[in-house]
């Protein structure tokens, strides 16, 4: 078993070095933790699908320190991938862009002719890829399936002993996974929501923007990651609640013998402590982006538990992307209709 080494952002050349070796590093980023290999090393990217214990179907984001880096394998970029970059770069924004043939791996494409390209807005990250020289593939730093991590402690946690290291640049802000668009369409469209909104978007744009929600097949290979399979999901089951059934929810936790973690706002936590020991309260703090920032890190805490009532919000804005994430992690499943079912 590999003895993962954590690097601190001073011990960036070290981590690079390893990358260039064809070894596997995670490193920070605004958003989550990524996992980091050489993206145009096929065999140290089929790794990436091993650690993570991923379907090597899915297409794997290609993680850059600038515009440079992606005119390589895309050449000229388009005006409305100028402008976005300009917008939202280094930021929480993937951009899909047809390619060259033959320059990317198809374990990073999925065999498809476009990949999806970010620059993050984490300096220490930014400069592991410069020293590295190469892009980075960049799949959060987590067991397939499991909620994305947003700590090295998280990413330590699950992949000990499968990754030569982890590049420690503290919590992540954002919390969510980057915003992706797919600009290799007639009509710009979003395929992941996150921080950047399709309004954002369309605003930069000057068009209209589409949503893709379709449920993709499983013949099917999806344009980008987090459409096809079961995502973010603690061993507990997860239940939404709505801000209106909080009085009946913390009413259903307390006749309950079962351990029970509830992720809510101030009002609901504060009374969590009149409640029987088995239950307990995680906040997400006062609003959207503080609880997108703290989703994660709450299903993580309570994954051990045998349910997690979370709270839901309007999915508008960060909304949407926070309710994407909590909706893959409870099955959709909410509450008021479990409840009626019992």
């Amino acid at each position: 078993m590999l003895i993962t080494e954590i690097y601190t952002p001073d011990k960036v050349a070290l981590a690079a070095k390893e990358l260039q070796l064809g070894e596997l590093v995670a490193f920070p980023t605004e958003t989550v933790y990524g996992l980091g290999a050489d993206a145009t090393n096929a065999q140290a990217v089929k790794r990436v699908y091993l650690a993570k214990g991923r379907p090597s179907d899915n297409p794997l984001i290609v993680t850059v320190c600038s515009k440079e880096m992606v005119k390589r394998y895309v050449g000229d970029l388009p005006e409305t991938a100028q402008k976005l970059m300009d917008a939202f770069w280094p930021g929480s924004l993937t951009i899909i862009l047809p390619i060259k043939a033959g320059l990317l791996p198809d374990a990073v494409t999925g065999g498809l002719k476009t990949a999806a390209f970010r620059m993050p807005a984490n300096q220490t990250t930014l400069e592991l890829i410069k020293e590295a020289g190469v892009p980075l593939v960049g799949p959060s730093a987590n067991s397939s399936g499991k909620p994305s991590p947003t700590t090295a402690e998280h990413v330590f946690h699950d992949l000990e002993g499968k990754i030569k290291g982890i590049v420690d640049d503290g919590p992540t802000t954002v919390g969510v996974e980057s915003t992706i668009v797919d600009l290799s369409t007639a009509m710009p469209t979003v395929l992941r929501p996150g921080a950047v909104t399709s309004e954002q978007i369309s605003e930069i744009l000057g068009c209209e923007v589409r949503s893709d929600k379709h449920h993709v097949g499983q013949a099917e290979t999806p344009k980008a990651p987090g459409m096809k399979y079961k995502h973010y999901a603690p061993d507990a089951q997860v239940l939404i609640v709505n801000a209106d059934e909080w009085e009946e929810a913390l009413a259903w936790a307390k006749t309950q013998t079962a351990k029970i973690g509830v992720m809510a706002f101030g009002p609901e936590i504060a009374k969590v402590s009149e409640l029987p020991e088995n239950i307990e309260g995680y906040s997400l703090g006062s609003d959207v982006k503080s609880a997108s920032s703290r989703l994660f890190s709450g299903l993580r805490t309570f994954d051990s538990k045998d349910y997690i009532l979370c709270a839901g919000v309007l999915e508008t804005g960060l909304g949407e992307a926070y309710m994407n994430r909590l909706k893959k992690a409870a099955g959709n499943a909410f509450f008021k209709e479990f409840n009626k079912n019992k």
